[in-house]
């Protein structure tokens, strides 16, 4: 049996096509017949183009399938690799770190050559070996009230204690800021981490006690956390992205909302508009939000809108393997040609002249496209719903309606190609889900957000998170940061 494959088929069907042409300049076609067989063509043409993309095995490479269910993932723009050294951080350290550095000598009393006394002769030159190690030190500090009683009235009074020792035993913002690092930065279950801290200090913290202090912590950002949503309102353009999350055993959606080094996420039980109206930035904004096209943002039409350019190579790439069309090709190569020059310029734009040149380019590709995809037969009369269309149709039907913010990115300095920024905002939270488990409450499933949001922040300020942590225990949080 022979095979079927995208080529055979498309040269099947153009080789019927020609015939039939050719019989009808001939005129040994009747006009009903003519009829019959251009309706029975644009059902073939539409058949085989859903058919095609059906046996087009999707990947992360032209779809949004996420690399961890695929094999390795390759830019899309090339594979040149990361050649940053990432964010630099600064000098602070946690406040509780102690250096014990020592000095030894290792002195020369004779020549081994002659025997000769050398215990007179000044060294001329030193080489130095260095061993660093770790010593964990329990820390145990006392303070001991006196309790008095007046000889004249009998009354007992008490000495006071410092605001840190509000009950009989406390731990250390050092030991906190630790543990939370290990719970919420290094997603290390917190059994492991009990059994971790015991080994450490000798002392088994309970469970309940290790949530209370992510708990602490979370109270401690609501100010912060409410300060930077009015902050991230007043940045010209931010990313926005959702992912899935499991919590009680019910699936909620993270909301991450990113501009410059501003990363802000929220629980909510939906992932669309309902999210998007409760959580109450988009519905206030006015700037740009960068996204992959969900149609729940583009129901907001007082802010302006870029479309992630990665998702949109990706869509294109399958089009190019399910069917071939040219237009597609086309489309793919100028939007990454255009990426690769808007990168390499200092001012990240295209003048007015090579936005317009640009825009005509991608307007001719697009026209091209339309008589290259098979005609939509008419809806029938008395039928309801939407009229099923083929990806290739659908994208098309996109890309032509939002062209503005497809190329968005060529006309503006300050909005990016992809949306690649909230996508490695949310990337750690699928990462904590795979490597400890989900949240069996949606009270700690929402602290996860606010502090996993904070220490995001502070990183990209260069913080590291045992002294970003520390910080907002403390309360010195503003007095750091200058805010």
């Amino acid at each position: 049996m022979a095979n079927i494959n995208k080529k055979t088929v498309r040269e099947e069907v153009d080789k019927l096509k020609s015939e039939f042409v050719n019989l009808c300049e001939a005129g040994k076609v009747t006009d009903e017949v003519i009829v019959l067989v251009n309706s029975i063509l644009m059902i073939m043409e539409l058949i085989f183009s859903i058919f095609l993309e059906r046996t087009t095995k999707k990947s992360n490479k032209n779809s949004s399938i996420p690399s961890s269910q695929t094999g390795k993932d390759d830019s899309m723009l090339g594979s040149q690799g990361s050649k940053g050294k990432g964010k630099s951080e600064n000098k602070s350290v946690a406040p509780n770190m102690r250096t014990v550095e020592t000095f030894t000598y290792s002195e020369v009393d004779t020549c081994t050559a002659c025997g000769e006394d050398l215990r007179e002769v000044a060294p001329d030159k030193y080489e130095r070996r260095t061993k660093i190690d770790i010593v964990f030190e329990k820390v145990v500090d006392h303070i001991d009230a006196e309790i008095k009683e007046c000889p004249r009235c009998h009354s007992r009074t008490k000495g006071d204690f410092p605001d840190d020792r509000a009950g009989a035993l406390q731990y250390g913002n050092g030991l906190k800021a630790y543990i939370i690092n290990l719970v919420v930065c290094q997603m290390v279950a917190i059994g492991r981490v009990q059994k971790l801290i015991k080994s450490m200090i000798g002392t088994l913290i309970s469970e309940a006690t290790i949530l209370k202090f992510v708990l602490r912590l979370y109270q401690a950002l609501e100010e912060w956390e409410s300060e930077k949503t009015e902050q991230l309102l007043r940045a010209p353009v931010i990313n926005v992205d959702e992912t899935s999350l499991r919590v009680d055993k019910m699936k909620h959606w993270i909301h991450v909302y990113s501009s410059g080094g501003l990363t802000l996420k929220f629980l909510h039980r939906k992932r669309g508009g309902e999210a998007i109206e409760d959580i109450d930035i988009i519905p206030r904004y006015k700037g740009v939000i960068v996204h992959d096209c969900w149609a729940s943002y583009l129901s907001y039409q007082h802010c302006g809108h870029g479309l992630c350019g990665s998702h949109l190579l990706r869509e294109l790439t399958f089009i190019i393997e399910s069917n071939g069309y040219s237009w597609a090709k086309e489309l793919k190569c100028l939007l990454q040609e255009t990426s690769a020059i808007v990168s390499a310029r200092e001012d990240k734009k295209l003048s007015d002249k090579e936005y317009g040149e640009l825009q005509k380019q991608y307007r001719n590709i697009m026209t091209c496209g339309e008589k290259e995809l098979p005609p939509i037969p008419p809806k029938p009369t008395g039928k309801r719903g939407k009229i099923a269309k083929s990806d290739a149709h659908n994208l098309w039907e996109r890309l032509d309606k939002y062209e503005e913010a497809v190329l968005l990115f060529a006309k503006r300095a300050d909005v990016a190609f992809t949306n690649n920024r909230a996508e490695r905002d949310l990337r750690m939270s699928k990462v904590k889900q795979k490597v400890s488990g989900c949240f069996r409450t949606r009270q700690y499933a929402e602290a996860y957000c606010s502090i996993s949001s904070y220490l995001q922040t502070m990183a990209n300020q260069g913080y590291n998170p045992l002294v970003a942590i520390e910080m907002a225990l403390s309360g010195q949080l503003y007095a750091e940061t200058g805010e």
